[in-house]
């Protein structure tokens, strides 16, 4: 007989004799049922006492929180952590049936969810900055880890319930994902931050308030990323008292590299994902990665954009490129990539399953504007990009070998765009200085490429000698002057002219001596590579006499210009705009030596050509203008000149702006004319705008600046403000010595008034003694 084994009452389990053959067992553990849990916020984050609300929380709260509503959060980068979170769900509502290891977790939240007396809920699905995952059939091993043997292989966005007590938020960077999940109208776009958020950013996070502009400026060039402001506070925190606001913005401001650097540090902020980076420039350039998968001509586009100024890309300049999208055709190689020529078009070649390659730029486009790399301009026609976008984006093409490549593609599309300075081009030049400007900080190293980046160089000097913008003109064209010396030599013609351009901002800026030692090499080596008349030698010496005219040399510069019409109206006759200028440069001599028939007979026959050929607003009819009102007030027609001078000056404020340096010379022009007649009030006004704004624009010590104190100190004196008059004349001596040295004209001309002005205070002063010693 068998024995018999007994366990008490409170146990479950095997209970038996002896057994012969096979045992099957099976345990049941009774566990007690478990309370509910109350609603509650299930978020994985403390709450962050720093933030800056913008009004965004209100209107979520407004659409979905009520009480008494569950909130959960799912990590949704990838399936892993989505089902992972949705584990955590289980766990945090108590779901009966998720301790059972065959359970499937996800239809048991699914049907959670689904059941109205579980109560109102919200799930986040946080970073779904790729939605594919979500709507992709699982694969058997996807399905294992969450419990499921086999069956239909369902996506996981089956899982999230649609039901009326429900309500799902996605948060994600790409508009494009958003719409794979939600309808447009469910969008709730987070805006830039404004000025005012990022500063109270700034100042929470560094735990004080500055009152310095530091901080403004900083957020400023930080261009108010909540992202970057928090990761430069933490940087400047952790280093204080040793460290400032101030420091900071000197660092960032040093260099394209140390501004990496700085974006590179790793913030350590504790409420964010522990896999998210808080490095700027590393989320950037994670986001650019998966552009590059998922869309490689954008990365590539976005790439050729981050080397433009950041404001007003031009669409011209992206369509005209000849890419090379170069992507990885072997595993766990990034640097060898075959060259793949892209070019976008208006054709309408079959593609086969690719649309056309107009449409292609379109989506490449659209791609970049969801994840918020560019964004459209007010007018839509250009683009724009973040700063640290384009950092980031030439920061891991330099770690990847690309830089060069896409900066010599930026620079041969912008040399075949940019026109030279000319009037006519100057509204396609005023678009793409900007770009040129970029283009002269990042020198190519290919030859090929640095003679295109030369001339995008000089083609904008061009423009901002034309445009009065001296210090750039100067900055550019040298620049490029000794580059082209370095790869084309001291007599190449490209390098002259490049040398005649140096010569003309040297001149712009008043340097005189610096202007004639160019310009006397450039006309002697033209001589002998050209020739005595060839244009281009003609107007080497046109350059140069103008600048023998401002240093006071009249005759040598008459015996050039003479040369030099005489030459042009037999090889590009009358009425060509160069032997215009000519006339017009001979008849500015005529004026500094009196001689104001021969200057006026000249000064008309330039005037009624340029408005004919040129047209009545062009810059030289200006100047022709301008040039006969100073003959017809030295001739005392001061109606006449005062007519000429109010038209020159206000189409000159409108075409070139109220601080041009020929907009402030047809100021000073018409003081004069006003001082002439004993409007002692009216020239005394235009004279100080002038002087103070030459002061701005020029210099204090610029030759144009020492013109217009001398003017305004004749009209002082005439004015009654003797020792108003004196105390200017004396500084304007002083500094005319020192720049136009003491045997020019205008300085003799300045000593020669002061002298007469103080012995007639002297010849007062003693009248006076002599009446009170009778």
């Amino acid at each position: 007989m068998a024995s018999v084994i007994s366990f008490g009452g409170g146990n479950s389990g095997l209970q038996g004799g002896i057994f012969n053959g096979p045992v099957n067992t099976q345990f049941h553990h009774y566990a007690p049922p478990e309370t509910p849990p109350n609603p509650s916020i299930v978020i994985p984050f403390s709450r962050d006492t720093d933030f800056v609300e913008r009004g965004i929380l209100d209107q979520i709260q407004q659409k979905y929180r009520s009480p008494e509503t569950w909130v959960f959060w799912v990590h949704a980068s990838n399936a892993a952590r989505f089902e992972q979170s949705f584990r955590d769900i289980a766990n945090c509502a108590k779901i009966h049936g998720r301790l059972n290891p065959q359970a499937d977790i996800l239809q048991l939240v699914h049907d959670w969810l689904r059941d109205e007396r579980k109560g109102k809920w919200i799930l986040i699905l946080d970073n779904v900055d790729e939605a594919g995952f979500l709507k992709a059939r699982r694969s058997g091993q996807d399905r294992q880890t969450s419990g499921i043997e086999g069956g239909n292989p369902r996506p996981l966005v089956s899982y999230l319930p649609q039901c009326p007590h429900g309500s799902i938020l996605v948060t994600t960077r790409s508009k494009d994902e958003a719409l794979k999940l939600v309808e447009r109208r469910d969008i709730i776009t987070v805006e830039p931050m404004s000025g005012a958020d990022g500063l109270a950013l700034f100042e929470k996070k560094l735990g004080w308030h500055d009152e310095g502009e530091d901080v403004d400026e900083l957020a400023a060039v930080l261009e108010y990323m909540p992202l970057a402001i928090v990761q430069a506070a933490a940087y400047i925190s952790q280093r204080v008292p040793r460290y400032s606001v101030s420091q900071y913005l000197q660092d960032f401001r040093r260099s394209d590299s140390k501004k990496t650097s700085l974006l590179n540090c790793d913030g350590g902020q504790l409420r964010r994902d522990g896999e998210a980076k808080n490095s700027i420039i590393i989320t950037w350039q994670i986001s650019f990665e998966h552009i590059r998968e998922i869309r490689p001509t954008a990365a590539d586009l976005l790439s050729l954009m981050s080397f433009f100024d950041r404001q007003g890309i031009p669409e011209a300049l992206l369509r005209s490129r000849e890419e090379q999208s170069q992507y990885n055709q072997e595993k766990n190689n990034d640097n060898n990539h075959p060259d793949i020529d892209v070019e976008y078009s208006d054709g309408d070649e079959d593609r086969g399953s690719q649309s056309s390659v107009n449409d292609g730029f379109e989506d490449d486009l659209l791609a970049l504007r969801n994840y918020s790399f560019i964004s459209l301009s007010m007018d839509g026609t250009t683009f724009e990009m973040h700063g640290l976008v384009q950092l980031a984006t030439r920061e891991w093409l330099r770690a990847n070998k690309q830089q060069e490549r896409w900066k010599e593609q930026f620079i041969k599309n912008l040399c075949a765009k940019l026109p030279t300075g000319e009037y006519e081009n100057w509204e396609r030049c005023q678009a793409l200085f900007p770009h040129a400007q970029s283009a002269a900080a990042q020198k190519p190293k290919e030859q090929d490429s640095l003679t295109d980046w030369t001339s995008v160089l000089y083609k904008a000097a061009w423009y901002a000698w034309r445009m009065g913008k001296g210090v750039e003109a100067e900055n550019l064209a040298f620049t490029a002057m000794q580059v082209r010396k370095k790869i084309l030599g001291d007599e190449h013609e490209d390098t002259l002219s490049g040398m005649a351009m140096v010569g003309l901002a040297y001149k712009l800026n008043g340097r005189w001596d610096a202007a004639k030692k160019l310009e006397v090499q450039v006309m002697e080596t033209r001589k002998m590579k050209l020739g005595v008349d060839h244009p281009s030698t003609l107007t080497s010496m046109a350059n140069l006499a103008s600048t023998l005219w401002n240093q006071g040399r009249w005759n040598n510069a008459e015996k050039l210009f003479v040369q030099v019409i005489e030459t042009r109206k037999t090889k590009l006759g009358v009425d060509h705009p160069s032997t215009m200028t000519s006339m017009a440069n001979l008849a500015s001599t005529y004026r500094n030596q009196g001689r104001w028939g021969d200057a006026e007979r000249l000064e008309v026959q330039v005037m009624e050509t340029s408005k004919t050929k040129l047209g009545v607003d062009h810059p030289d009819t200006l100047t022709s203008m301008a040039n006969l009102a100073s003959t017809y007030r030295n001739q005392g027609r001061w109606g006449d000149a005062e007519r000429l001078e109010v038209q020159v000056m206000e189409t000159s404020k409108t075409k070139l702006g109220v601080d041009h340096p020929d907009t402030l010379t047809s100021m000073a022009n018409l003081a004069s004319t006003y001082m002439s007649q004993g409007r002692w009030g009216d020239a005394e006004r235009l004279e100080v705008q002038v002087m103070e704004t030459s002061k701005t624009k020029l210099g204090v010590d610029h030759p144009d600046t020492l013109t217009s104190m001398n003017n305004l100190a004749f009209t002082w004196k005439r004015s009654g403000k003797e020792t108003e008059a004196v105390r200017l004349m004396e500084e304007c001596v002083r500094l005319r010595k020192r720049v136009l040295g003491v045997n020019h004209p205008y300085s003799i001309s300045s000593c020669r008034a002061l002298d007469t002005w103080k012995a007639e205070q002297e010849d007062v002063a003693l009248s006076i003694q002599s009446a009170e010693d009778m």
